[in-house]
């Protein structure tokens, strides 16, 4: 990631035809004292030295502009320098006013001056008035000067004519300034967040981080932030230290749903790489590029990453000539399990990259909805945040703008979304913030209520059915088709903590999708899991029998949230533990082919234990007569066993057993409890 100063300087650099103005002259006459005019004189003075810098120093240079200001207020060169500090600034709708009076008092102060006018009336929404400058600026250019400009200023037309229609129609959303727990006067953005929003990191460049020293665009060194949310608000953020902050620039670009691996960019000799740390227990690991090599990192700028729901997809941004389609580019790399690395990527699509500028990449853990900011397609100006949907031909729909307030003429960036799909968090250089990027939350208020007015029955009876399908289609865009699983996963007999592996299966086709890890020193876990498939869940830890769960989610459910706290239970005499992910065909004794994943974890016990002797037991809910479900009960424990046998496992070590209704688990008064009845087990009888 490229700071936010840096890009800022480039940025203003393409705009202007000369950053550094006409020098600033003052009249003793324009002044009521000798005093006051080598007052003003003496800022101008201060004021330039900082500003021939560059536009990373302009803030500390607008300070003694605006004393000169003060002093006289009719210098058309003095004007024109503080609408380019404002430019460059957190307040950068307040330019318009000053080269407006730069223009009034000198209309040839400089050869852009119709551009800054028009780009100061394209900040303030006034887009009509910035489209009439910014022809006037094409008009006053020579044949040769039309050559290099042209395909800006088309461009810059352009995204007014895109924002006048985006502000007709607002999108329904509240948009809040994260506050002073997690915002400060100085740049503060790229935020991440954990799938269920109760951890926020983020890039800061505030003074009192790991290096204090300044940067060479004359602002602090990017360090990495972190908060918590406790249900009442952020914690007041914390610089994260060492060893994920260094003395060079450190920064956020990529966080795993469940919080557990961060990616960071670190500045380097390469113009700047992606790092992966993970969090084991209480402590980051040290940030290593081992397994970006060869592919991900190159010598060009990499920057930006997200991982994908089952962390086996990354999608990542890069500036590298090969295969790239404008400046910046997604692209997109699979992880190689055999050689435990980021294997070679490729461009992510051309319905998505540009000619222009693509960053701040998010896959949100639904796993088909892909966000980023782009300079191009139909911006409104400067970056906007556009998102695309994964179709089922693995092509990309076409990007759509996320609208207006959202985005705006300035830049808006890093956006991330929360696995509810109701708030989502970036980063803008909108007014009224703390710093020249402030991190806001955006809530999603849905589709407004139709409101019909008609004293006519028949009126209503038409009416009604349209609008309900208007609304329907409306939440089925709204709607983020997303379960996150999370809890704690502990030893069931102490109750501490136990670092565990989570096995995610596609039951139907037999295959491990997804091997996440449960926090040490917490337990903690999350797992997302989009909708439409049928998922066995396996926790397994060194010295612990396993333990299963099923989750068959239709394609049509919508986001929620399961709370499932997990107890391992020693391998020891006696204890049972339940198959979730046996199934059979209705009323039969038929192993389904979903049983697959279960019954080889299960013969992967017995074989790494070779003494173990266990019983296979069948059980049924109490519906049916006593004879049904014991014959049933018993030939559904037979033919796991025959299964086992099948694999090779001695038949002296196995037993089976059915007890149709006189074990029941759960009550079978309601369907839900009977279901939970309905299962095979098997019991410990000797190690």
């Amino acid at each position: 990631m490229k700071n936010i100063q840096i890009i800022v300087i480039s940025v203003l650099l393409i705009l202007s035809t000369n950053i550094f103005a006409q020098e600033i002259e003052f009249n003793k006459s324009d002044f009521s004292s000798k005093d006051k005019y080598k007052q003003a004189k003496s800022y101008v003075k201060e004021g330039d030295a900082i500003y021939i810098q560059g536009p990373g120093f302009y803030r500390q240079a607008l300070e003694f502009y605006l004393k000169a200001y003060n002093l006289y207020q009719r210098n058309a060169a003095l004007d024109y320098k503080i609408g380019n500090c404002y430019l460059a600034s957190i307040q950068k709708t307040k330019c318009l006013k000053y080269f407006n009076e730069a223009f009034k008092y000198n209309p040839r102060i400089k050869s852009d001056i119709y551009y800054k006018i028009g780009r100061g009336n394209h900040l303030n929404l006034k887009f009509d008035e910035a489209i009439k400058f910014y022809k006037k600026y094409k008009n006053s250019l020579s044949p040769k000067e039309l050559q290099t400009e042209h395909k800006k200023i088309e461009k810059r037309i352009a995204e007014c004519n895109t924002g006048k229609e985006l502000i007709k129609k607002p999108v329904r959303v509240f948009i809040d300034n994260l506050g002073e727990n997690i915002n400060s006067a100085y740049p503060d953005y790229s935020p991440l967040i954990s799938a269920d929003e109760s951890m926020l990191i983020f890039t800061s460049r505030r003074p009192g981080g790991y290096n204090d020293d300044l940067a060479s665009d004359g602002g602090y060194f990017e360090d990495i932030y972190i908060s918590y949310n406790n249900g009442s608000g952020w914690s007041k953020a914390q610089n994260m230290g060492k060893p994920l902050n260094t003395k060079d620039h450190d920064a956020t670009i990529g966080l795993s749903a469940d919080g557990q691996q961060l990616f960071t960019y670190k500045g380097n000799e390469n113009g700047g790489d992606i790092f992966v740390s993970e969090l084991q227990g209480e402590e980051w690991s040290k940030p290593t590029d081992k397994p970006l090599k060869k592919y991900i990192n190159t010598d060009y700028h990499e920057s930006g990453a997200s991982f994908s729901f089952d962390g086996r997809t990354m999608y990542f941004i890069s500036d590298k000539p090969d295969d790239n389609l404008g400046q910046h580019d997604i692209f997109v790399s699979n992880w190689d399990s055999e050689k435990e690395r980021w294997g070679e990527p490729r461009n992510l699509s051309n319905t998505i990259n540009t000619e222009y500028d693509e960053r701040g990449v998010f896959m949100h853990p639904d796993g088909r909805t892909i966000y980023f900011s782009s300079t191009g397609h139909n911006t409104m100006g400067g970056y906007d945040i556009f998102k695309s949907e994964l179709q089922d031909d693995g092509s990309w729909s076409t990007p759509v703008n996320l609208g207006y307030p959202i985005n705006t003429p300035g830049d808006d960036r890093f956006f991330v979304m929360a696995a509810s799909g109701k708030h989502g968090y970036y980063a803008s250089d909108k007014d009224g913030g703390f710093g020249s990027h402030d991190i806001y939350m955006i809530t999603f208020r849905g589709p407004e209520k139709p409101t019909i007015q008609s004293n006519e029955d028949n009126l209503l009876a038409n009416v009604a059915p349209v609008i309900e399908t208007v609304m329907e289609k409306s939440v089925e865009i709204k709607t983020t088709r997303l379960t996150i699983l999370k809890g704690t996963i502990k030893d069931a007999f102490t109750n501490k903590p136990v670092a565990a592996s989570i096995e995610i299966v596609d039951n139907d086709k037999n295959q491990v999708i997804s091997v996440q890890k449960s926090n040490s020193a917490t337990g903690k876990y999350l797992v997302s899991l989009p909708s439409g498939k049928n998922y066995g869940i396996a926790v397994k830890a060194d010295g612990y029998l396993f333990h299963s769960e099923n989750f068959d989610i239709p394609a049509a459910t919508s986001y929620q949230e399961i709370v499932k706290d997990i107890l391992l239970n020693k391998l020891a005499v006696g204890t049972k533990i339940v198959l979730k992910n046996i199934f059979f065909d209705y009323a039969k004794a038929t192993l389904r082919p979903t049983s697959e994943a279960e019954l080889t974890r299960l013969l992967k016990l017995l074989n790494d234990f070779p003494t173990l002797r266990i019983e296979i037991s069948g059980h049924t809910d109490n519906r049916g007569s006593l004879k049904t479900n014991t014959r049933l009960s018993e030939a559904r424990a037979k033919a796991v066993v025959d299964y086992l046998i099948s694999k090779g496992i001695s038949a002296d070590r196995l037993e089976y057993k059915g007890y149709a209704y006189f074990q029941p688990i759960a009550t079978n008064k309601t369907e839900e409890g009977r279901q939970k009845n309905r299962r095979v087990e098997f019991k410990v009888l000797s190690k």
